[in-house]
């Protein structure tokens, strides 16, 4: 029998977070496909766009108009898709059609009023009033009585859906805990009872030994491809000391968390030298007034480039039927993305 080598045969890997497997297939993808290079098709954005209904002072489809902003701007989403309002439940005694109303608040956060630029290519202080921002309106939302979680998080890209390329992100808070984040809560908490520490403090310093996944890291974050990844250059962002939510940053890793936002983004860029596409979102305590001593602080980036700036993984056939799959390793893709370099190449 063959000694077993991940970086040749295929083998099953376990998501902590949400207690699911995931199918890798090295062999399909002998060598990283850094050598392979194409340029999207993308046209130079202005400063300012007249049409923009995001850009500062111009008038949004609902007739209001934003304010001059000069740095980070937050409004109500003008198309939400939680409403406030508290409806009675309908009643239905059959298992098999179950409801329940779900009321939200859904706000938009601009992160700087130049249209032409991305997280990547802010100043850090500019990428450090976001932070902020994130925080004020996690405090905000999380203080009312019927939002349980606040989900914040950025879709760069019109292949993530994005029908803006205005820099801004979304923040969903809702009165239950969405099934993602009700999947980790478990998973964290059976961790925590079983061995009262945290699960993500205990994976990042396996991480941080072994030196396989780590891409970059400051005194108070790193950032890594984590071991069950699915997506061929998903990241995640996790902080060395142990905390729950934004709230408990000392400005000190507020600053660190913003610098290792810019390193990882600006290498995303760098990889097919174009702005990357992602989904990334903020995990972290619920807002339903109970202590979360499981919960750690995290961010998650799900880009969907595979080997050049205009080919896309998909999920598709096995994965939707099955479950997830991915060739590259978990451990190339860590190193393609760790030799990169942190200057941004439209700055070369």
């Amino acid at each position: 029998m063959q000694p077993f080598d991940n970086n040749e045969h295929p083998h099953r890997r376990f998501n902590p977070l949400t207690g699911e497997w995931i199918l890798v297939s090295p062999h399909r993808a002998k060598r990283p496909w850094q050598g392979q290079k194409e340029s999207a098709n993308s046209a130079t954005l202005p400063q300012y766009d007249p049409a923009c209904y995001l850009c500062a002072g111009n008038e949004r489809s609902d007739g209001t108009r934003n304010d001059n902003y000069t740095d980070v701007y937050v409004f109500n989403n003008d198309f939400p898709s939680l409403l406030q309002e508290e409806v009675a439940p309908q009643a239905d005694s059959s298992p098999l059609f179950q409801l329940k109303p779900e009321r939200g608040i859904n706000k938009v956060i601009c992160f700087s009023p130049r249209h032409d630029l991305t997280l990547p290519e802010m100043e850090l202080e500019a990428i450090e009033k976001v932070v902020d921002a994130w925080k004020e309106q996690y405090i905000e939302l999380g203080s009312r009585d019927f939002i349980n979680h606040v989900q914040i998080f950025e879709n760069k890209g019109a292949v993530m859906g994005c029908s803006n390329p205005h820099p801004h992100g979304q923040i969903w808070a809702q009165s239950s805990l969405p099934t993602n984040v009700e999947k980790t809560q478990a998973n964290l908490k059976s961790y925590y009872d079983k061995n009262g520490t945290s699960l993500l403090a205990d994976y990042l310093a396996e991480e941080l030994n072994r030196r396989e996944r780590i891409i970059s890291e400051n005194e108070h974050f790193a950032v890594l491809v984590p071991f069950w990844a699915t997506w061929p250059y998903e990241t995640l962002i996790i902080s060395k000391r142990h905390f729950g939510n934004i709230t408990q940053m000392t400005a000190d890793e507020r600053t660190a968390f913003a610098a290792i936002l810019k390193t990882i983004t600006v290498k995303y860029d760098n990889l097919f030298e174009t702005s990357f596409p992602y989904s990334s979102g903020i995990h972290q305590t619920p807002t339903d007034g109970q202590d979360h001593p499981e919960w750690h602080f995290h961010m998650h980036f799900y880009p969907p480039l595979l080997r050049s700036a205009t080919v896309k993984k998909f999920m598709v056939g096995y994965e939707m039927m099955a479950e997830a799959q991915r060739d590259i390793s978990p451990e190339k893709s860590a190193a393609v993305l760790r030799e990169l370099s942190e200057v941004h190449y439209k700055q070369k």
